[in-house]
């Protein structure tokens, strides 16, 4: 598993905390590996959810920081959504 999934579990678990998301997500970070978002938090798994979000590692990372709006990665093509667009739209205002 690598660093950047791993640092990725944790600061979503910190996100997360107290917050009330009752889907499945999916992170796909290109050439990394893959992170599940569900109610029970964040963990390093490649698992069927209700939307996968996909993007490059750099990307991610700026997300993560707040240095990057996932709509606009979204809207420029950075961050790409396969599924559930509603799930989304209610993680992306989780993880504010």
């Amino acid at each position: 598993m690598s660093d950047i999934v791993n640092e990725a579990v944790t600061v979503l678990n910190g996100k997360l905390e107290g917050a009330d998301f009752d889907g499945t997500a999916k992170f796909d970070i290109e050439g990394e590996g893959a992170v599940m978002i569900d109610g029970a938090g964040a963990r390093a798994a490649d698992e069927d959810a209700d939307v996968t979000l996909s993007a490059d590692a750099d990307t991610f990372k700026e997300i993560l920081a707040g240095e990057t709006n996932p709509t606009s990665a979204f809207m420029t093509g950075k961050l790409k959504v396969d599924g559930d667009m509603g799930m989304a739209m209610k993680l992306a205002s989780v993880l504010g």
